[in-house]
């Protein structure tokens, strides 16, 4: 018997062209995008000197998050999936020049940056069930968790090394120069998409309704699977995520600048760079809902820990630690959704995913804002984290059908509504 491979699978990138245009667009594209990610909080923290405010970014861009993409969902099923990746993708770029631009005024307006920021947030809203249903038909069945794992690894290179560079450029150059590059990276974006086959729904798709949502959400209402995969996600990213909290964790509690910022948003893209590269050994766990849920406890004690170190080092190792665990879910995570979803729902069922996916995030930057400014950003994050365990028990005990699931009999789900 084999042991299993350790490195991950590059199968993908070298069976399919497709992929392989799309997987190396996204991530030049990914790299600006996380210069986005650090610019607009920093920005926002320097105007305001509140985590508050930094936190109120994720709740303007909750209700376009969530309203776009479960639209988005609908449209993915509806026609063709590579017509929607191309708008959505010109979409951003000129609103990323919008934010750019409005930075070079003398005194930029923060509901200015708001509206952008919701705009950006509802764009990518739309783009990403086009870009998951596409993306599962582009390899084969048997390589999609190796696919999960590559995405994951995309994603994370990114995360990595566009928080570096953006609290480098920062620091050294104005802030607008962030915005700019992160706009000029779209264009390889469309490049790749261009280049992609035409990508219609399977079956001629729907029509873009809300009778077309409601099927979507009465398959999750009859998948206990899917709800484990999406309740315990709420959970690590409304409790366990400090994002907001690191422009006061880097200029107050470690009394550094820019770059340390840089550091708290890249370390946990760090950990998961870490965990996608070596993520071989997880397409060969037999039940992966137990191995979720060990992981996203392994997530929210880590988070305890960052909250409650003064230490710049380890509240790196533990934020690193935390995004290896994060992205081992997500691969599992990923795979148990795609393969236990039908082409003809999976734009639907994708944009239930990322709406909570998305959403949740931005309702933790608001929790740890809000609990910050009564308290302070170590007592936020550390008491997050101790709910995100707290969250895992309960959720051990309330989904078994989640904990037994077997990823070999997936495709024994796989039927239309």
């Amino acid at each position: 018997m084999r042991p299993p491979r350790l490195l991950v699978d590059l199968s993908p990138l070298r069976e399919s062209v497709p992929y392989r245009r799309l997987f190396w667009g996204q991530l030049v594209s990914l790299l600006g995008t996380q210069l986005t990610v650090v610019a607009l909080p920093f920005q926002v923290y320097i105007l305001t000197r509140s985590s508050l405010a930094v936190g109120l970014i994720g709740l303007v861009q909750l209700g376009p998050t969530l309203l776009f993409t479960l639209y988005g969902g609908t449209l993915a099923d509806a026609i063709d999936r590579r017509r929607v990746l191309f708008i959505t993708q010109l979409l951003l770029l000129l609103t990323t020049v919008a934010l750019a631009t409005i930075t070079l005024f003398p005194h930029p307006s923060v509901w200015l940056l708001y509206l952008l920021a919701a705009l950006l947030a509802g764009i990518a809203g739309v783009d990403g069930p086009a870009r998951g249903a596409a993306t599962r038909n582009l390899v084969r069945r048997e390589l999609f968790p190796a696919a999960a794992a590559l995405n994951a690894l995309l994603y994370q290179t990114g995360a990595v090394v566009g928080p570096a560079l953006a609290g480098l450029i920062i620091s050294r150059f104005h802030l607008s120069i962030a915005y700019w590059l992160d706009a000029a990276t779209y264009g390889a974006a469309l490049l790749a998409v261009t280049l992609l086959p035409s990508q219609p729904p399977q079956g001629g798709g729907r029509v873009a309704s809300w009778t077309s949502f409601r099927e979507g959400i009465q398959y999750v209402r009859g998948r206990p699977v899917i709800q484990g995969v999406l309740l315990i996600d709420i959970d690590a990213m409304v409790f366990g995520m400090p994002r907001a909290l690191f422009p006061a964790f880097g200029l107050t509690v470690f009394r550094g600048g820019a770059q340390v910022v840089g550091l708290l948003y890249a370390a946990p893209a760090a950990g998961a760079l870490i965990g996608a590269a070596g993520s071989g050994w997880v397409g060969h766990i037999a039940r992966p809902g137990r191995a979720v849920l060990v992981m996203v406890g392994l997530w929210g004690i880590a988070i305890t820990i960052f909250g409650l170190s003064t230490w710049l080092l380890l509240a790196l190792l533990m934020l690193a630690f935390a995004g290896w665990a994060d992205t081992i879910s997500e691969v599992l995570r990923s795979s148990m959704l795609q393969l236990s979803t039908p082409d003809n729902l999976r734009g639907r069922i994708t944009a239930v995913w990322l709406a909570q996916a998305n959403g949740s995030p931005r309702l933790g930057d608001v929790e740890s804002g809000l609990v910050a400014s009564v308290t302070n950003a170590q007592i936020s994050a550390t008491t997050g984290g101790m709910a995100c365990v707290v969250g895992v028990l309960a959720l051990t005990w309330l989904l078994p059908a989640f904990r037994q699931f077997r990823l070999d009999r997936a495709g024994e789900a796989e039927i239309g509504p």
